[in-house]
């Protein structure tokens, strides 16, 4: 089989060329994740009532994707790659639903 015809080298994709990234880029992720880690301390001091863990974990999901698409190399990888780690949190995401739905369908203290 020739890999004229497979662009994104799936056949043999142990023999794609490694993207290469820059120590500036690095360097951006890194400012990213200092001002995330930043945000997150000043939004815990800050009374939001119920709303400090729904920010909180918005702060803590932007910088998961932040280190899954640069330091993990997932934005550089191909399809499948991509296709795989958006079912990992889709599955994260149903576990989660079905959690706090039990949790917050129980009549605490009712019986």
């Amino acid at each position: 089989m020739s890999d004229k015809n497979d662009a994104l080298n799936v056949t043999n994709p142990e023999h794609s060329e490694a993207h290469i990234v820059t120590p500036l880029q690095y360097s951006y992720v890194y400012a990213t994740l200092l001002v995330g880690t930043i945000l997150t301390v000043l939004a815990a001091k800050v009374e939001l009532g119920v709303f400090n863990p729904i920010v909180a974990l918005g702060i803590a999901c932007f910088k998961a994707t932040v280190v899954i698409l640069f330091f993990m190399h997932v934005k550089y990888q191909s399809r499948l790659i991509k296709i795989t780690v958006g079912a990992g949190f889709f599955t994260f995401i149903v576990l989660i639903t079905m959690t706090l739905s039990d949790y917050v369908s129980r009549a605490w203290g009712l019986w």
